[in-house]
């Protein structure tokens, strides 16, 4: 059996390679191919949250289980807000093939799904990338969208500067991308051609309208009292697309609110984004589109990916 922690990751990481395995991932969910039931969540100690989440797919001949423990207050602890594992099986035997820690998985699959929503949604000659939060999940959703599209300047805003400031060194000593930090979201979202969100908040983190043409990708947002987006961004985009429309629909209070509030219906989807990888439905049909992404993570997905990190370690013994 195998062990690997985030460096044994990091080292074994391509983020184009895994973009096109979390795509193909993403089809065989979406044509329903996989069995991913939603997942279950039990709260502890007041804020904290510990989710499991097992999936499997005979098309992939593949099986597996992530946890996850969410811990908003282990900032202030110098420690992770997000920590967990996953477990590969074989499809076979259902022995243990390897154990990955899940923190920088989940770092990886975040980024490698929103990097698939851009390839479809985002404009081709998007330059300009804002980004809300500068937490765990930053770095990787980072990595995704430069790996699709040729990005010029990054725009960090977060409630702590600090953190956004040592993120935006980070990406121009390792992308040689330029950075800009705002204090305020709003401003950090001006002329910005790709936005994304990816905070702990419970409440909506902008207040701008999303011009024309701007592609956002949500991933905050992962429990039904949560609202990172404004309910006025549901109502103008001409897109909404999600991983699963019935995980979306129940987990997520950036599109249960808007529901409650009758913004939006079911039927506002656009549909997922496994049946826009298969060309069953259009991603971007023009350069004036609002298009939204909306993920809440799927559980194959993260299979998918440790599946990747196994087969490499493999090949590189």
């Amino acid at each position: 059996m195998l062990v690997l922690n985030e460096q044994d990751q990091q080292n074994l990481l391509d983020m184009k390679e895994v973009i096109e395995e979390v795509g193909h991932a993403l089809q065989v969910f979406s044509e329903g191919k996989t069995e991913t039931p939603l997942r279950y969540v039990l709260p502890f100690n007041k804020e904290n949250r510990y989710l499991v989440m097992p999936a499997l797919s005979d098309e992939l001949n593949i099986v597996g289980i992530k946890t996850v423990t969410f811990a908003p207050n282990n900032p202030k602890l110098d420690k992770k807000t997000i920590t967990g594992s996953v477990l590969l099986s074989d499809y076979d035997t259902g022995e243990t093939l390897a154990v990955l820690d899940g923190s920088y998985l989940t770092k990886i699959r975040t980024g490698a799904i929103s990097g698939v929503a851009t390839k479809y949604l985002a404009r081709e000659d998007a330059k300009t990338l804002c980004v809300i939060g500068a937490g765990d999940q930053a770095e990787g959703l980072i990595a995704a969208i430069l790996a699709v599209r040729d990005i010029e300047m990054l725009h960090i805003s977060s409630r702590t500067r600090s953190k956004a400031e040592k993120l935006a060194e980070f990406v121009k000593q390792t992308y040689h991308v330029s950075t800009k930090v705002f204090d305020e979201a709003d401003q950090a979202m001006e002329n910005a051609d790709i936005v994304v969100t990816a905070t702990n908040s419970n409440k909506t983190v902008y207040s701008h309208s999303l011009h024309p043409g701007v592609h956002l990708n949500a991933v905050g947002s992962f429990k039904p009292e949560m609202q990172e987006l404004p309910s006025e961004t549901m109502l103008i985009a001409n897109k909404i697309v999600v991983e699963s429309t019935e995980a979306a629909m129940e987990e997520t209070g950036d599109l249960k609110v808007p529901l409650e509030e009758g913004i939006i219906t079911e039927q506002s989807l656009h549909g997922e984004l496994g049946d826009i990888v298969s060309g069953k439905i259009s991603g971007r049909d023009d350069e004036e589109e609002v298009t939204v992404f909306k993920s809440v993570g799927l559980a194959i997905v993260d299979i998918v990916v440790a599946q990747y990190f196994y087969k490499k370690a493999q090949q590189t013994n």
